[in-house]
This record gives C-alpha cells, sequence and structure tokens, in this order.
C-alpha cells in the first residue's frame, strides 16, 4: 500500500492593526518600525526613553520575523482592513468553503471595532463582519435573480448564528442568552446544544445554536444589533467595559431547503429519545429479573424467570425504526447539498471577537481597573488567557499536519473545531489590534509576541 500522503494546508494568515494614540494628556508613543522583508512585514518595537514600566525586562526592545501579510496604519479604516483582508475570499466562499477570521489584541485595543464597528451606518467604519454580509447579500441576489420562477426553495439567505463562548459554556445570542453545553458525540463531531426541552408523547428535543435566516441585509444588521445587547462585559485591567467572553458570528449560505432538512434532523432525534430510552429500560427490567443475588453477594441465573427476549426485540426494533427516519433525515441535508443549483450553498464566514488577553504584572495589578476586578473576573482573565494559548497550539498543530491536534485542550478550540476542519481548501487570517500608547508597551509586545508565533507556525 502506497503511504499516506499528508496534506499541506492553507497557511494561516496574520495582520497587524494599530489603533490610534489615545487623546490624553501627556500620552507618549512606542516606537515602533514596520518594513517588509523576505516572506512578510516584520515589526520592531522599543520605549521612548523615560517612559513605560521601569522594569528592563518589560521595556526591552522587540523585533519580530518577517512574518506578517500587511500592517494597517491607524489612519487606515475598517473598510481598508476588509478590502485587504477578507474581500479576498470571496471566490472561496462562493465555492461553499469556510473561512476564518479571528480578531486578537489586549482589551481597549480595537478588536469589537474591527469585527463589528460601533458605527453602522457609516461604510468605512461599519465592522468587516457586517460588510461581508453585505457584499454577500449582493453576490447572492445576483444568483436569487437567475432561479426559475416558483422556486422557492432554492432561493438563497444568509443564515446568521451568534454566540459568546464563557469559561466552559456557550451561550446562544440570538436564542434569548441561552446556556449552551459543549459535548463530544459519539460520532466524534463537537456538538454546541441548548437546554433540553421535554415535549408531549415523552419527545425529548435538544436544540443546537440558532440560526436565523436573513433574506435582506437590513434584516440581518437588525438581528444582529439585538444580539449584540446580550454580550457579557466586565472589569478588566484595562477599563470597565470589556468583552469577556469569546464572541463567535457565523455568516452562513443557506436556502429555505437546507433549513427545513436541518430542523427535520432536530424533530427527528427528539422522536428517537423516548424510544431509546425505552427500549435501555427494557432490557435493563428484563435482565434484572432474569438473575439474583447469591448469598455470598454475586449473582446467579433466576431458575423462576425466563429474559422475554421477545419484549426486548420488539423495543429495539422500535428503536432502530427511529434511527433509520434519524439517518434519512440526515441524507436529506446531504440531498439538500447535492442537488443544489449553486455550489455556494453553505459556504461560511467566521468571524471571532476573542476575550482581550491581559498581561499580568505588578503594574497591571495595582491599577485603579485592576484593583476593582472581583474574584471571578480574575478567574475569568485567567480563564481567558488559557484558551488563547490552546487556540495558539491548534494553530501550530495544524499548520505542521500533526497526527494529533489538541482541540479538546479548551472550551474555545472545541467550538472551532468544526470551523478549522472545514477551511481545509479555504481561508484562516488573525487580525492582531494594537495600541502605540507607551503605557500599554507590555500588553502590545506580548500581542505582537503571539501573532509572531501564530505567523511562523501557519506559515510552515
Amino acid at each position: 500500500m502506497p503511504p499516506k500522503q499528508t496534506q499541506k494546508l492553507t497557511p494561516f494568515n496574520v495582520y497587524v492593526r494599530w489603533r490610534p494614540l489615545p487623546n490624553e494628556p501627556g500620552a507618549t508613543e512606542i516606537n515602533k518600525t514596520q518594513k517588509p522583508g523576505d516572506g512578510g512585514h516584520l515589526v520592531s518595537l522599543s520605549l521612548p526613553d523615560a517612559s513605560g514600566p521601569s522594569s528592563s525586562r518589560v521595556a526591552r526592545p522587540w523585533s519580530s520575523a518577517p512574518s506578517f501579510a500587511k500592517v494597517f496604519e491607524a489612519g487606515d479604516n475598517n473598510r481598508s482592513v476588509y478590502e485587504n483582508v477578507v474581500s479576498q475570499t470571496f471566490p472561496k466562499i462562493m465555492a461553499g468553503k469556510t473561512c476564518n477570521f479571528f480578531a486578537y489584541g489586549h482589551t481597549g485595543s480595537g478588536k469589537t471595532h474591527t469585527i463589528v464597528g460601533y458605527d453602522h451606518e457609516d461604510p468605512q467604519q461599519v465592522g468587516v463582519c457586517l460588510s461581508a454580509a453585505k457584499e454577500l447579500f449582493q453576490r447572492i441576489e445576483e444568483l436569487n435573480g437567475s432561479a426559475a420562477p416558483g422556486d422557492h426553495d432554492q432561493k438563497l439567505a444568509v443564515g446568521l448564528r451568534m454566540y459568546e463562548v464563557r469559561k466552559k459554556s456557550a451561550f446562544d445570542l440570538l436564542n434569548g442568552h441561552t446556556e449552551c453545553f459543549i459535548r463530544e458525540g459519539q460520532d466524534g463531531k463537537i456538538h454546541v446544544r441548548g437546554e433540553t426541552e421535554t415535549l408531549e408523547g415523552g419527545k425529548v428535543r435538544v436544540k443546537p445554536i440558532l440560526l436565523v435566516p436573513c433574506w435582506t441585509f437590513e434584516e440581518l444588521r437588525t438581528v444582529l444589533e439585538k444580539g449584540l445587547d446580550l454580550r457579557a462585559t466586565g472589569t478588566s485591567t484595562v477599563h470597565d467595559k470589556s468583552s469577556r467572553t469569546h464572541a463567535v458570528f457565523e455568516l452562513e449560505i443557506v436556502n429555505k431547503a437546507l433549513v427545513e432538512a436541518r430542523d427535520a434532523v432536530v424533530e427527528r432525534q427528539a422522536e428517537l429519545v423516548p424510544h431509546g430510552k425505552f427500549a435501555t429500560d427494557v432490557r435493563i427490567e428484563e435482565d434484572m429479573k432474569g438473575y439474583i443475588q447469591t448469598s455470598d453477594g454475586g449473582y446467579m441465573e433466576n431458575p423462576d424467570y425466563k429474559v422475554n427476549q421477545e419484549r426486548i426485540d420488539a423495543a429495539e426494533a422500535i428503536k432502530r425504526e427511529h434511527e433509520e427516519r434519524v439517518e434519512l433525515a440526515e441524507a436529506k441535508v446531504q440531498e439538500v447539498f447535492a442537488g443544489s443549483q449553486h455550489s455556494c450553498l453553505g459556504g461560511r464566514f467566521i468571524f471571532v471577537d476573542l476575550a482581550g488577553s491581559e498581561y499580568y504584572d505588578q503594574k497591571a495589578s495595582s491599577s485603579a481597573a485592576g484593583s476593582k476586578q472581583t474574584a471571578q473576573e480574575k478567574q475569568e482573565g485567567r480563564q481567558i488567557n488559557s484558551d488563547l494559548f490552546a487556540l495558539k497550539e491548534v494553530i501550530r498543530a495544524r499548520s505542521s499536519n500533526q497526527a494529533r491536534i489538541p482541540f479538546r485542550s479548551s472550551p474555545l478550540t472545541m467550538v472551532l473545531r468544526e470551523h478549522f476542519l472545514g477551511s481545509e481548501d479555504g481561508f484562516s487570517a488573525m487580525i492582531l489590534t494594537v495600541s502605540p500608547a507607551a503605557d500599554q508597551y507590555a500588553a502590545t509586545t506580548n500581542t505582537v509576541k503571539y501573532g509572531n508565533l501564530v505567523a511562523v507556525a501557519g506559515g510552515s
């Protein structure tokens, strides 16, 4: 048998984005240079004389490898970032692929501004997520215009999912901030599902993260803005309104047939649950009747009872019948993809607004914001840093084609597993958001160091 050929995955591209210097009295700017090198841009950082932290270790100058795809200056707006990073990936999206974009940086450096934006009307400042949604609608409107009259099931829309990962759970921002649980199923896939609903007839339904199909850009923007109101914030070592969760925004090209087929899978699974439970209960009941306990604590066959195998088989047959219904519903989803008129069906943008990384030093812990942090918020900060470390290790393992990729290392990487595996022919990028302020030198340097490691690993 010939040796298995390993697939070289798409490089993980990393970009640097400088935010403007804060308009504060006495604010000083770090010394920063960036220039193209062999394979990418390199960034060098140092503190101006007599400014910033006193620790020589913290204030030490640092230079990256020539690993960054592009460096955005403070004057570059969100539109520039979108056109240089996101817009180029549309050929992949329209071929049904998955493209991932992460905003990484310390608290207050502009991650949420980059991904979502705070002015949703200004086309120069709207975040890259909404810019992508707007262009998606423009693309699919052209395809919808060529559809056959009356073929409503094939009409394309943009499905929106929004959820945040906090500690070991996910919270559905489009379903009332419902807590969802991150589990690995028997199929080896990661499932993010909400609370269990008990329905009539003993049916038990466990809904996945809600997908809202939107038929116009204005509808999607309204839905997204309502979800944003439910995001969790807290006190960080930098300010009082820090995002303390990793927010995930998914834009998927869907149609009515696909949405209905997926809903049918959930319903068939709900119908299976009571029959699966009944079959298990019957088997346990018959086994218990078929054995008796001996005086020495062991078990022996009950001579006065014959196991009713027909009863067991009948319950198992009904269970199997409903399992087959689930399998047929799952096959229907695949049929929808196979029968679609458009290869873009299922194409997905994944935008991740990572929680702010925190650099813990004596100065940060004694700052006004740091002293206001509760014990729970400090614990969340440690969990956030742990998640971000796990993400870097996943990127490193994935890009070097390691046999084992440590997706189970954190809830964040478990949630992102499907997106990473689905983007082997797609595109993945990280946008480092950094501040030029001298008092943020330690946090800025650590952000760029993290990105340099990701870029070197992702480009290997």
